[in-house]
Formats: C-alpha cells, sequence, structure tokens
C-alpha cells in the first residue's frame, strides 16, 4: 500500500512536472484518500457510485494541481452495476484511470486560513479521452489541512462513453460528479 502511495505521488508530480527543487521550496498538499462520487439520476433509475481512493496533489507555490483516481475503486451498491460501469461503460481495463491536471485560476493566499471560491482549469481525461475543463469549487485553508470541494457535470458524449439503447433510459446523459479532498502537508 506504501509503495502505491509513493508510485502514486511520483506519477502525479511527473503531470505537474514538479522536481526536487520545488519540493524544498515546500507547498506540497497531498491525500491518497480523497472522496470522489458520481450518480446519474433518470426517472428509470438512481446510480450512486463512490470511490476513497483519489490521490491528490496541490503545489500552493505555483498553484498546480494534479488528481488521479483508479476506475475500477469506485464501489457501487450493486455489485452488477459496478460490473457493467467497469466492463461496458468505463473500460476500465483499457482505460483504468482518471485524471486532472491544471493549475488554479485565482491567487490563493494559502497561509491565511479562510474558505474562497475557486476553480481550475486544465486537461480532464477519462475513458481515454482528455478535455480541456474549468472545474469551480470552494478551497477551504484551515490549519495545515487544505480542502477542496467541488461539484460539476461530465456529459458522456465529451468522453465518448456510449450507452446501449437497451439501458439508454436508466442512464442520465450528463453525470453529476461531486468530490472532496483533504489535504495534509505532504512529506517524503
Amino acid at each position: 500500500m506504501k509503495r502505491h502511495i509513493v508510485l502514486s505521488v511520483i506519477f502525479l508530480m511527473t503531470i505537474l512536472g514538479i522536481t526536487g527543487k520545488t519540493f524544498a521550496q515546500g507547498g506540497m498538499f497531498a491525500t491518497a484518500t480523497g472522496n470522489t462520487s458520481f450518480s446519474s439520476v433518470t426517472p428509470m433509475e438512481n446510480i450512486f457510485a463512490e470511490n476513497k481512493k483519489t490521490q491528490v496533489l496541490l503545489n500552493t507555490a505555483t498553484s498546480e494541481i494534479a488528481i488521479r483516481m483508479t476506475m475500477r475503486d469506485f464501489v457501487f451498491p450493486n455489485k452488477l452495476m459496478q460490473e457493467h460501469f467497469n466492463e461496458n461503460y468505463m473500460e476500465s481495463a483499457k482505460f483504468p484511470t482518471g485524471t486532472f491536471s491544471g493549475k488554479l485560476d485565482q491567487t490563493i493566499d494559502f497561509t491565511k486560513d479562510g474558505s474562497y471560491d475557486a476553480s481550475a482549469t486544465g486537461s480532464f481525461t477519462v475513458h481515454g479521452v482528455a478535455k480541456t475543463r474549468t472545474i469551480k469549487g470552494k478551497l477551504k485553508i484551515e490549519g495545515s489541512k487544505v480542502t477542496i470541494i467541488s461539484d460539476f457535470e461530465v456529459p458522456l458524449t465529451d468522453h465518448k462513453i456510449e450507452v446501449p439503447s437497451i439501458v439508454f433510459v436508466k442512464i442520465a446523459q450528463s453525470i453529476k460528479v461531486k468530490s472532496e479532498y483533504v489535504l495534509s502537508p505532504y512529506k517524503k
């Protein structure tokens, strides 16, 4: 598990182009237990899934952020839904992760406690399709913790996720995504 976290942080650092020099300057916050959930609500069926293993790395010196989640870590209330999600829609064997790599759009003073409206713009990749997205949310600084909360929608067509016609009325064409990431200072 510890090796997995270290490898994930190295992966996130590579995405952001973070070097040892940047690390020495401080300002790195991370989590490997971020919460990402999604829902699909239709008159026929409501679907909900949650991933409590989302990895996030925030460089407060440069305002860069990287988020990575393994698709198979989404847990559904029903094992059959989880199987269909991974095999039929997300094709998790072929596209195992979803990522966001970008930069905060606002200048935030991370030395002051408070709650801020924030957004980040960058590359959002799901199902192997990268799209430039601006994701809005809240950023809360409290002591040595940074909490990031967002709520946004992902249209299935944007990421070439096909829904068979037989279940088309059971799956929303735009999926609601919610996230809450509580980050702590990164320690090697």
